[in-house]
């Protein structure tokens, strides 16, 4: 059950793509949703509920309710560098004992959505999948425990000091300017021929390649030149092929649940 999931924390809380990041998800999922799984979720989180709460998960951090989600390190899991394909793909079954509980916890909240079917439902169930799910595609939410998945690689953006982790959850986004209503669209348009693909492939393929960009976006940091506008051409549209499969495969997962 989801209040049992433990593990060991990052010091700092590491919460995933920002505000902006888990709705486009959330809205991008909902478009693809059926029917009838539109009805489900709807009748538990409101109309287009999925969206409004989708950043709930980061909201309670501070408050007593699922304190251990944060504690326990629900939102991300850490790797370290060169590990091989089979090692990332094998963290989905047989979970890391230490830096991270992200996997462990989608499992254990799919399980407990499945099992409610039909009866009373726990929103908060709900609204952990459709958030986590997106953390599960954000690279910093995959990065190396020992600088705190990106927390402690210091960067300057334009004129302000921040780090790794904060340039892939808020930054990268906020620069295009969109609401996450235009974002979404745009996104859609932009990688919507991947679709099938995306449905397709499993989910240890997706994890390894979001494994190497993890690693590629180490490897940069090593040679970029401290332009922030250079950051942003080289990485964005990588950051918003990471939000497009984080909502077609939600929206797989919900369309799956509530069939």
């Amino acid at each position: 059950m989801i209040l049992c999931v433990c593990a060991c924390a990052y010091s700092l809380p590491a919460l995933g793509w920002g505000q902006e990041g888990h709705r486009i998800i959330a809205k991008i999922a909902y478009d693809h949703m059926s029917k009838k799984a539109k009805q489900e979720v709807d009748g538990i989180l409101g109309v287009r509920g999925m969206i409004y709460w989708a950043n709930w998960p980061d909201e309670i951090k501070s408050d007593t309710i699922y304190k251990q989600s944060i504690k326990d390190g629900w939102h991300y899991q850490d790797f370290a560098g060169g590990m091989s394909d089979s090692l990332i793909a094998d963290a989905l079954i047989h979970y890391p004992a230490e830096g991270g509980n992200l996997y462990r916890a989608l499992d254990s909240i799919e399980k407990e959505l499945r099992m409610e079917k039909g009866k009373l439902k726990n929103p908060h169930t709900l609204r952990f999948m459709v958030h986590l799910s997106g953390d599960r595609y954000c690279p910093m939410h995959m990065a190396h425990m020992d600088d705190k998945g990106g927390n402690a690689v210091k960067m300057k953006w334009f004129s302000s000091h921040t780090n790794l982790h904060s340039v892939w959850d808020t930054k990268l986004i906020d620069s295009q300017g969109y609401s996450y209503t235009e974002y979404a669209q745009m996104i859609e348009d932009m990688y919507g021929h991947e679709r099938k693909a995306i449905e397709t492939a499993t989910d240890a393929e997706l994890l390894v390649e979001s494994y190497h960009l993890t690693e590629a976006i180490y490897a940069y940091q090593q040679t970029w030149d401290g332009n922030t506008y250079h950051y942003i051409y080289r990485w964005h549209q990588d950051c918003e092929r990471q939000l497009y499969i984080a909502g077609i495969r939600l929206a797989q997962l919900l369309n799956s649940i509530y069939k």
